[in-house]
């Protein structure tokens, strides 16, 4: 067998892999002190000499919960219990878990779970009402198990694994939840071993450039060849993004219904955004944790006859002391109703259906159904005679279009319409999705934009959701993946609207919940 030379950094590639015969590339990447995407090239040739094999896998990686980090802080239920049990002991139980919650500082529901494992492990049982000691040695049964479960907290953190039935209890007591994730894992080959084993693949300095003071040394070095009758490869043509021919298609959609598209502006005001849809200014939606506030001086204008409407309406229907100010103040917009409400206000008591698809902002946890920024396509129908059968017949119409079949619709709440109503589509791995939320806009609404006499059904949809089903998709980041190969493999979206007109009649509404 011949001798293979490998430069230094593939040298050390093939050096881990012979002691670890499987690794994932991040891990390899961290053993030889390099970022995985530096060593792509590197393998990339390895395996072209069939010295190892690069496999991609989707795998299941455990992600520590908000409640898992709070354990790491404080400990488990049943622990922090315990260091405060001797004050509380010999009580009724519903005294009891009322002073551990004082005691502990700990929260009615954390109470109520580290008691149930104290009882279960023989620490504490109940006696006609009362809480008692049952065997010491069941409290410190409680204990080591709470430590079990610290350290594979810990463990999981550091990037470690754990084995399954502890990671089923952490996943029980919802301190993790694994999350799928693309995987590189690279796997040593028969040849590699049987070459490496026998001393046939030596290290040499790789050299790109040949000075004259290398020649009495050139065999210290591998000479980089470069075949020049080679063409360079072709550039591939260029195409839309799926995302965003799929956005375009709705569009379409949505006009050939009748509609008309309308625009406006990511910063706005509070008062679009809330106030002018008889959103109370103490309403959760409108504290830091649902909006994005801007730091800035800046406050907008709105018609003082339109601020005093707002105050008077706002006075009389929430019973508290409106503040105009406030409702100047400028923010990311959370939702294109903002655009909705400012069409109204414009167009008074017309006939007109208008939509907005364009982008809004929450701080939302990432996940592969939520993102902090991302689209939603709003829309109204303003007329007399609007009612709330149209709403779900629009809802029906828009999913046949978009060739979904089964919709599930149960009765919703929103700040601002009443009735109002959820929708839900069947998405193939995530189960049912909501993306159909809307309904009627309050009185309240329309009294305050100047349009009493007229009604307006709106909706403010979840088009990256309806985007993952049309596209096939199971996770909402990949609509703005970065991978240009999985850019290319993305299909154009196909909306059988275009194809077979599709009935709404097809749609099958799974439940209405009344």
């Amino acid at each position: 067998m011949e001798k293979i030379y490998l430069p230094t950094r593939q040298f050390r590639i093939v050096k881990v892999l012979v002691n670890a015969k499987s690794i994932v590339i991040d891990e390899l990447a961290k053993k030889i002190g390099v970022k995985p995407e530096d060593i792509m090239r590197d393998l990339a040739e390895l395996e072209s000499l069939g010295l190892l094999r690069v496999e991609r896998k989707i795998v299941q990686e455990p992600v520590i919960t908000e409640e898992g980090i709070l354990v790491l802080q404080k400990g488990l239920p049943e622990e922090r219990m315990h260091r405060v049990i001797h004050r509380c002991i010999g009580k009724k139980i519903e005294e009891f878990m009322e002073c551990i919650s004082a005691e502990a500082e700990m929260d009615p529901a954390h109470v109520r779970i580290g008691l149930q494992h104290l009882i279960k492990n023989n620490c504490l049982r109940v006696v006609n009402g009362v809480v008692k000691i049952r065997d010491d040695h069941g409290c410190l049964k409680a204990l080591e198990e709470a430590a079990y479960i610290k350290a594979a907290l810990k463990e999981i953190l550091e990037g470690k694994h754990v084995n399954k039935s502890l990671l089923s209890v952490l996943k029980r007591r919802k301190m993790v939840k694994t999350e799928r994730k693309k995987q590189l894992v690279i796997t040593a080959s028969p040849k590699l071993l049987e070459l490496f084993e026998k001393g046939l693949i030596i290290e040499k300095e790789l050299a790109t450039i040949i000075y004259p003071s290398m020649a009495e040394e050139l065999d210290r070095y591998i000479i980089k060849e470069f075949d020049l009758s080679i063409p360079p490869p072709r550039p591939r043509a260029a195409r839309l993004n799926a995302y965003m021919e799929f956005l375009d298609l709705v569009r379409e959609i949505l006009v050939s219904m009748g509609f008309e598209e309308v625009k406006g502006p990511h910063v706005e005001l509070e008062f679009w955004n809330f106030d002018a849809l008889f959103q109370a200014q103490d309403h959760p939606a409108r504290e830091i944790h649902d909006t994005f506030f801007l730091k800035t001086e800046y406050r907008g204008r709105v018609p003082e006859e339109l601020l005093e409407r707002a105050k008077k309406i706002h006075e009389k229907g929430w019973g508290y002391e409106w503040n105009p100010l406030r409702a100047l103040r400028p923010i990311l917009r959370s939702q294109t109703t903002a655009v909705s409400v400012r069409t109204i206000y414009e167009r008074g008591e017309g006939e007109y259906r208008v939509f907005s698809l364009d982008r809004v902002f929450r701080p939302e946890t990432l996940d592969a159904k939520h993102a902090m920024e991302f689209y939603q396509l709003d829309g109204i129908i303003v007329g007399r005679n609007v009612n709330f059968k149209h709403l779900l017949a629009f809802f029906k119409e828009f999913a046949a279009a978009l060739g979904i079949r089964e919709v599930w619709f149960k009765p919703g709440y929103f700040p601002f319409t009443e009735p109002s109503v959820e929708g839900f589509i069947k998405h193939p791995e995530l189960g049912w999705i909501e993306v159909f939320p809307g309904g009627v806009f309050r009185p309240e609404v329309m009294e305050i934009l100047g349009a009493p006499g007229v009604r307006a059904i709106a909706w403010g949809i979840g088009i990256d959701r309806l985007a993952m089903s049309v596209l096939g998709l199971n996770d909402i980041r990949d609509l703005f993946n970065k991978d240009l190969d999985f850019l290319r493999k993305m299909p154009s979206p196909k909306l059988p609207y275009f194809l077979t007109r599709t009935s709404s009649k097809d749609v099958k509404v799974v439940k209405i919940l009344r």
